[in-house]
């Protein structure tokens, strides 16, 4: 019988390795990076020892190589101890180095895949705007030709690693923009690397409910110069791109998911056994019962639809996006659920920090958000949902 969880050695050593570095090097310093709200660089560093960076590219560009549900169990894995970090992490592996990696020529790859897959340089992807979130076609920065290359205008905003630290821009970026070159002003693709004149660090966004051990800030684009060898994929040609990147973007969140419920269910679990109550263990109550088996229960649904949805996702290929959202749609919100009844299960210990499952619970709310809103993935499934006579 195939294991959907791990479905070869590979996957199955992967997750092992994980695991054991998640709990000695992660979870011991994820409460203080929160309370500071900083990304942890050197911590970030060592997954690039691990190839944790690059871990759907090829290994001729100093990634691993492995698939979607790697990646998965990755998110999975760093996500239980510290999703704040993990967001990060994904922000670089997923929508910088794999969205380099299938979209990207080869001349791209092979200069800039071996630093960000190291770690010695730290990437992200631009789309959201001041102005432009879920509608993003109605973004408003532009592209426009110029000698040699192009003038990149506009801002972004909500862009994790777009700072490493306070004043520190992220080294590189790819950047969504509307072409003035093209038909229907199609959107386009390019890089953007740190020390372009032009390019700058906007405001960095403190104050956030969660995940507040990445990075997240504002970025300025005044008549940046790009050039031509910088336009990844054709001009106007990059919804293709978005879209190929976005299903594996959403599966790795899901999958982030699945790690903020795992450890609450562990947490609550836990606490139930050991602390009583009218001379009897938390767990021997009705109310307490309900809370943890509805969650156990809840976030086994949702790892079976995710491991299988990440199984049969190809990195170059859309996938189904009614399952891509599907599995971002059910279990973020499961993983907010679980978490607060974790708080609940631990009362007034599960208020405070100690316990973790606060942060948790603070962390899993920006998955109903990020990467696609809720309300965002209903719409998309539907719309695809209406062309479907038959669901299986």
């Amino acid at each position: 019988m195939v294991d959907i969880f791990n479905p070869s050695e590979e996957h199955k050593a992967l997750r092992e390795m994980v695991r054991s570095f998640t709990e000695k090097e992660v979870d011991p310093q994820a409460e203080d990076h929160d309370k500071r709200e900083a990304f942890n660089r050197p911590l970030f560093n060592k997954l690039g020892e691990l190839g944790l960076l690059g871990i759907t590219t090829p290994e001729e560009y100093g990634g691993s190589g492995m698939d979607a549900t790697a990646a998965v169990i990755a998110h999975e894995e760093l996500s239980a101890a510290d999703p704040g970090f993990c967001l990060a992490y994904l922000a670089h592996s997923m929508l910088f180095v794999n969205n380099l990696a299938v979209n990207g020529n080869e001349e791209q790859k092979k200069r800039l895949l071996p630093d960000v897959c190291s770690g010695k340089k730290v990437g992200g992807m631009c789309m959201s705007e001041p102005d432009a979130g879920t509608d993003v076609m109605g973004m408003g920065s532009v592209l426009s030709k110029a000698d040699g290359g192009y003038r990149l205008s506009g801002q972004k905003m909500w862009i994790t690693n777009g700072a490493v630290a306070d004043n520190e821009l992220g080294d590189v970026f790819l950047v969504y923009a509307k072409d003035d070159e093209v038909a229907n002003r199609a959107i386009s693709l390019v890089l953007v690397e740190k020390g372009m004149e032009g390019f700058s660090l906007g405001q960095k966004i403190h104050g956030k409910l969660g995940m507040r051990a990445s990075t997240t800030a504002e970025l300025v684009f005044e008549n940046v110069h790009v050039p031509h060898a910088n336009l990844v994929g054709k001009e106007g040609g990059a919804v293709r791109s978005m879209m190929r990147n976005l299903a594996i973007e959403r599966v790795a969140l899901a999958a982030m998911s699945l790690g903020i419920a795992r450890r609450c269910i562990e947490i609550m679990n836990q606490y139930a056994q050991d602390r009583k109550s009218f001379g009897k263990s938390l767990n021997h109550f009705g109310q307490i019962q309900r809370h943890i088996a509805d969650s156990y229960a809840e976030y086994m649904a949702g790892r079976s639809y995710v491991y299988q949805v990440a199984n049969s996702l190809k990195l170059e290929d859309y996938g189904s996006r009614s399952d891509s959202d599907g599995v971002k749609l059910y279990c973020s919100t499961m993983a907010k659920n679980v978490a607060d009844r974790a708080i609940q299960v631990l009362g007034g210990y599960g208020y405070v920090s100690e316990y973790k499952v606060e942060r948790l619970w603070r962390d899993a709310k920006l998955l109903e958000i990020g990467g696609g809103t809720v309300e965002a993935h209903q719409k998309n499934m539907v719309r695809d949902l209406a062309n479907v006579e038959k669901i299986l």
